[in-house]
């Protein structure tokens, strides 16, 4: 069964690869979101293809608005145009829980799945906020202000997810935060080697100062052993909240299990990196690892047979 579900998830036409270009002529809003996720973050465009089919297009609708606003550092080259991107997704929001969304594809999107899926407004500002707060900002001062981050940038998104998913509980939330800290370090470490050739260093100024390391050396791409102590530490934290989340497994809501399977990707990137000694540069990393999926697959199924199965 899962060499069959395999086969039709990579022959699927979701899963071709069609270039970065994601708007065509003939294209639905839901399509538009779909293909915007599969091309700029694959990763969870696997885990929320495999949701369930109630929870799948707002799912959808979720992270495409994610990528409208977190693809925006990457496009621009002054800050000042970056902010006025923000400005329009801030606008565009504020439109859409007016009953009054505009012409474009994403808005439209979310704007339909809300009138089936109530979503709170405050977590979709959380998110614009934190962007723009980054796009102001890129380096964070302390370990504390990347972890505040990746809660209001990723934790967030999985309490969007619970409440399309209807599912309202304190224990499934605390999972999620932490879930969600692990999921957004972890994609920051993931990010340093595209952002040194952007010039840019998203590690925490604390902890290179106290590991004695330079800006000016991590662009270098050098991975002496300073960096990777500066690795070892970020990447324990992410470890930590991720523990942390699993060992919440038992407390939490059945049904919101599904939500969570991103942990596989967290969990795998996390070992290997811990196997290439801490080297962030080192090309194993860089590669995309195709068996993930058959776990992938494999934990879904394991849930389809047993609600309550384990995340490891």
């Amino acid at each position: 069964m899962i060499i069959i579900s395999l086969r039709k998830l990579l022959k699927s036409r979701y899963c071709q690869t069609r270039g970065l270009k994601v708007a065509s002529a003939g294209q639905t809003p839901a399509e538009y979101c779909l293909h915007l996720v599969r091309n700029n973050d694959f990763e969870n465009f696997l885990c929320t293809l495999i949701l369930p089919k109630i929870l799948r297009s707002t799912a959808f609708a979720i992270r495409a608005f994610n990528t409208e606003i977190a693809t925006i550092q990457d496009q621009i080259t002054d800050n000042r145009y970056g902010l006025l991107r923000i400005e329009f997704w801030t606008d565009t929001l504020n439109n859409i829980y007016n009953d009054k969304p505009i012409e474009h594809p994403t808005s439209l999107e979310l704007y339909r799945v809300m009138h089936k899926k109530k979503l709170s407004k405050y977590y979709f500002k959380r998110l614009i906020e934190s962007r723009s707060n980054h796009i102001n900002s890129s380096t964070f001062t302390s370990l504390q202000s990347m972890e505040n981050y990746a809660e209001n940038s990723v934790s967030t998104i999985y309490y969007l997810l619970l409440e399309a998913g209807e599912i309202q509980d304190i224990k499934t939330d605390h999972f999620a935060s932490h879930l969600g800290k692990a999921h957004g370090i972890v994609t920051l470490i993931r990010s340093v080697p595209h952002n040194t050739e952007r010039r840019i260093i998203n590690l925490p100024q604390d902890v290179l100062m106290k590991h004695g390391i330079s800006s000016e050396s991590v662009l270098q791409k050098k991975s002496t052993n300073k960096l990777k102590d500066v690795i070892y530490e970020i990447s324990t934290k992410a470890k930590q909240h991720l523990n942390k989340a699993l060992s919440l497994q038992n407390q939490i809501k059945n049904e919101s299990r599904i939500i969570f399977l991103p942990y596989i990707f967290i969990k795998d990137y996390l070992d290997n990196l811990e196997k290439a000694d801490f080297d962030v540069f080192h090309p194993k990393l860089q590669e995309r690892n195709d068996l993930l999926v058959f776990k992938l697959l494999w934990k879904k199924l394991s849930l389809q047979i047993n609600k309550s199965s384990r995340f490891n």
